[in-house]
């Protein structure tokens, strides 16, 4: 089976391009964008299956939620059509619906009605919250703890999480690829369910910090949201993280059921696994976007 994979550099995408022999690797470095219906579909001929995972979690220029998500899903449809590729799996997210106040959900939403209506047999992964080596969860959470002597807790009422790790993830893309997937829209969350204040009081022991833990309301996460948006090259929390975290991940919405068993991730969220994700290192001034203009002005 030969399969092109959009946002093939990305988290989830390159994840799934080193377990497959053959796939085709699709993204902006390529040269390819989401939105040029001839590049993609030359870079479709041949292809069995398309992986859609290109996707974004923050808007920066001309990347804006509706051309990434819905127009760009709507030119991988064509091009999927024109170049006879049998089959589409595209990666959502776990709360994506019509309507609720959020760009990011409901472009989301929009991506998953297009691969409905194209015709094409599909498998749709309503994807909780993925981690891993190089995430945007134990990654940036690990890098707060070690740079900050406190970190913050979202709310005063306790969200929960089922976190996937990215191989899990990976499994489900594959099953969903090969067609052993019967339901057209699944939810895919990890094993274990637990509040977002355990999950990051986990990460930082396991990242062997104890920092002090301050519950503060989500109008005021969303502020940190939209000021590391502003200053960082990539942001600690992004404004659509901000809102899944004020939500929990650990529940479809609308309801999705979950993959058959011995396809569903089992594995645990415990201190091997997220120790298999952490990374080198803390957050320093490389991390802000002033010092990027900065070097380039210099030349550095």
């Amino acid at each position: 089976m030969k399969v092109a994979i959009t946002g093939g550099t990305g988290f989830v995408g390159r994840n799934l391009a080193e377990r497959l022999d053959d796939a085709v690797v699709i993204s902006r470095r390529s040269g390819v964008e989401i939105t040029d219906v001839d590049a993609l579909t030359a870079a479709f001929e041949g292809c069995d299956a398309v992986a859609h995972c290109a996707g974004i979690n923050r808007e920066i220029g001309d990347q804006t939620f509706r051309r990434v998500h819905v127009d760009g899903t709507r030119a991988v449809v064509e091009a999927a059509r024109r170049a006879g590729v049998q089959r589409i799996v595209l990666v959502s997210f776990l709360r994506a619906r019509p309507d609720c106040g959020s760009e990011y959900h409901e472009s989301k939403w929009e991506a998953e009605e297009i691969v409905r209506g194209s015709g094409i047999a599909h498998t749709i992964l309503k994807s909780g919250m993925i981690y891993g080596p190089g995430d945007h969860m134990v990654d940036h959470v690990t890098k707060a703890v070690r740079t900050l002597p406190l970190f913050w807790t979202v709310g005063y009422r306790e969200r929960t999480a089922r976190p996937v790790p990215v191989h899990d993830a990976v499994d489900v893309l594959i099953a969903a690829l090969e067609g052993r997937i019967p339901d057209p829209t699944i939810a895919v969350m990890g094993a274990d369910e637990v509040t977002l204040g355990e999950a990051i009081r986990r990460i930082a022991r396991v990242a062997g910090r104890r920092p002090a833990f301050i519950p503060v309301p989500t109008w005021m996460v969303r502020v940190l949201a939209q000021l590391t948006e502003w200053t960082m090259v990539v942001p600690l929390v992004a404004k659509a993280q901000a809102r899944m975290l004020a939500e929990g991940v650990s529940e479809a919405a609308p309801f999705a059921p979950e993959a058959p068993l011995g396809i569903r991730p089992s594995r645990p969220f415990d201190d091997q696994s997220i120790r298999e994700a952490l990374p080198v290192g803390r957050f320093t001034l490389d991390d802000l976007r002033v010092t990027r203009r900065l070097r380039r002005t210099h030349g550095a």
